[in-house]
């Protein structure tokens, strides 16, 4: 169970589900389009300069990023059906991305890179659907891993930005443009009320700007020089249906960074579920299904347009901690303007004129930021020596890579260098460390019955007999028994509403002093582990008087419970102590 206080997130000014005055979301909704901009053009000219593809197609390819980062992260806030995850979860252009795509536009331009995408996304769907089946893989543990190291990808470049100041100004512009940004945001961030500290991003940034104009680092010319409205004068590059060579040859590294990609947009959907509540909330699965969803829907349309594919931002999970406003309005005022942008030059060029110095000043704090969310998500989800180890390593192995110290000449003729993203090569040594846990794990026993109250005595002897072979006596037995009797009952008159017959996996095994004790049936209307939580709180929603009983009798006899949900799937695993009969003494 998370034992966290129930005013853990006090900092929340508007939840996920409220709505803040209008103004305030525009300027919020600005806030995050200055942050992310920048980086969706900057991505797109890369790939194309480096590509060969021409100024033509670059022209095209942004105009084409800005209407999908618009058009998804509005997908992405509003939960089009089983399509996004319902949060303020901004898309954007995908870095993982960035050196695989150059290869498909060296190998066979614009339109085998755009069919390779597409293919790509399939997967991705296909990840969304069936992500219940890879739930022991793709852990918080690798997740959080995955958020802390993408401020690894990301700060050398910050750290160029900080001093990138072109020749003839003075060598004290860019210090001075980032002590003015640093101090302006962090001291309103820190010592604020509330209401000035939602502020504290834009404000830093103008000041910096303000210090940059007075060096003459502000670029007006190019504000001045854009014009209002357009559209852009390049031509869709088309789709590349022969399936060539080169087509399959890209394919495997296309497929594995659409996965690694998928493993940075879950950390995301988990990270911004846990600071968009005051109170703390278990996991929404579903809501990770649909940020899945809409992330490939992002990459399919990129496909289609022929740009470079589109994944979550963790910047966002960062300026709405700092902000502490989680209002899906926000999200779509970010949406919107993304579209106009695509069509006003103006807008992107007052962005793209802010110094790099500022831009960089206030990147440092935001990843300072992201990667403390990535701890959290480590340590709230209950570590151990195993879950130690499958961090450390899998971060400094990031690290390494990161920073070209592991076999560099190897890494970078490998699948066009991809590993020496950070976040790629700590992600894979994390997930494979979590492969090797699982399948070093004890013997997993397991039964199939019907999801009815009537299963209990067969339930009762499956348990008996795994508590014998376990060596256990018979009050630890009972004990496994109870527990899995609440949990029935706790779950029982939310299924039978559905006049459904359903079916039930139980698995169990031994770890440590402990057993775990795992329920796969179809989905129910709340959340075991939220209502568990609630146990005893005035504010709580009314449970009714039997099953409150039930989840304190569950709450009794396990020492924790985990509810995760997926489309048409709850998965409740428990955790019962067995090292002692007192019933108390394990808690």
């Amino acid at each position: 169970m998370d034992n966290d206080s129930p005013n853990h997130q006090s900092g929340v000014r508007y939840e996920a589900d409220e709505r803040p005055p209008f103004l305030l979301a525009i300027g919020l909704g600005l806030q995050f389009a200055l942050l992310t901009v920048g980086s969706v053009f900057l991505k797109v000219a890369i790939v194309s300069r480096a590509g060969g593809a021409g100024e033509d197609y670059l022209v095209w390819a942004v105009f084409a990023a800005a209407i999908i980062t618009g058009t998804t992260t509005i997908i992405q806030v509003l939960r089009v059906g089983r399509i996004g995850a319902g949060y303020v979860l901004l898309m954007g252009t995908s870095g993982s991305f960035i050196a695989i795509c150059i290869s498909a536009l060296l190998e066979g331009g614009p339109a085998l890179m755009a069919t390779l995408i597409i293919v790509s996304s399939l997967f991705q769907f296909l990840l969304s659907a069936r992500l219940s089946l890879l739930r022991r893989i793709l852990t918080p543990v690798v997740t959080g891993t995955v958020i802390m190291l993408i401020p690894v990808s990301i700060t050398p470049v910050v750290f160029r930005m900080l001093g990138d100041v072109p020749e003839g100004f003075p060598e004290s512009s860019a210090p001075v443009m980032v002590l003015a940004t640093l101090l302006v945001t962090i001291v309103i961030a820190l010592k604020a009320k509330s209401s000035l500290r939602l502020w504290a991003p834009v404000i830093g940034m103008v000041t910096g700007s303000i210090v940059g104009g007075y060096y003459g680092l502000y670029d007006t010319e190019r504000v001045i020089a854009a014009p209002w409205l357009g559209l852009p004068d390049g031509h869709w590059p088309g789709i590349d249906l022969s399936f060539g060579t080169a087509f399959w040859a890209l394919l495997p590294a296309f497929l594995f960074v659409t996965l690694v990609d998928a493993v940075d947009t879950i950390g995301d959907s988990v990270a911004i579920q846990r600071i968009s509540w005051r109170r703390p909330r278990a996991v929404d699965y579903r809501a990770v299904q649909g940020a899945l969803a809409a992330d490939g829907t992002g990459n399919f349309l990129s496909g289609l347009l022929g740009t470079i594919p589109n994944t979550t931002y963790s910047s966002s999970i960062a300026v709405t901690e700092l902000t502490g406003v989680a209002s899906r309005m926000v999200g779509l005022v970010v949406g919107v303007i993304y579209i106009l942008v695509a069509i006003v030059p103006k807008v992107p060029a007052v962005v793209l004129a802010i110094p790099n110095p500022v831009v960089g000043s206030f990147l440092l704090v935001l990843l300072a930021i992201l990667f403390l969310i990535g701890m959290k998500l480590v340590v709230q989800d209950g570590i151990d020596y195993r879950k130690g180890l499958v961090v450390g390593v899998g971060f400094w192995i990031g690290v390494g890579f990161q920073n070209d110290a592991i076999f560099p000449t190897l890494v970078a003729d490998f699948a066009g260098g991809f590993l020496r993203n950070g976040m790629t090569s700590g992600g894979i040594a994390a997930i494979l460390m979590t492969m090797f846990l699982e399948l070093a794990a004890p013997r997993r026993y397991r039964m199939e019955t019907a999801f009815d109250l009537a299963a209990l005595p067969k339930i009762r002897a499956f348990l008996e007999a795994f508590a014998i072979r376990q060596g256990w006596d018979k009050e630890t037995a009972d004990r496994l028994v109870a527990a899995s009797e609440e949990t029935l009952l706790t779950l029982n008159p939310r299924e039978s509403e559905t006049g459904q017959r359903r079916r039930l996996l139980l698995v169990v095994r031994r770890e440590d002093e402990r057993a775990i004790l795992e329920f796969v049936a179809a989905t129910g209307e709340g959340n075991l582990q939220d209502r568990i939580e609630l146990l005893g709180d005035a504010r709580a929603v009314e449970t009714p008087e039997e099953m409150e009983v039930s989840l304190r009798l569950l709450r009794h006899f396990a020492s924790s419970v985990r509810h995760q949900q997926y489309h048409d799937t709850d998965i409740i695993t428990l955790q019962v102590e067995v090292r002692s009969t007192d019933p108390d003494a394990s808690r």
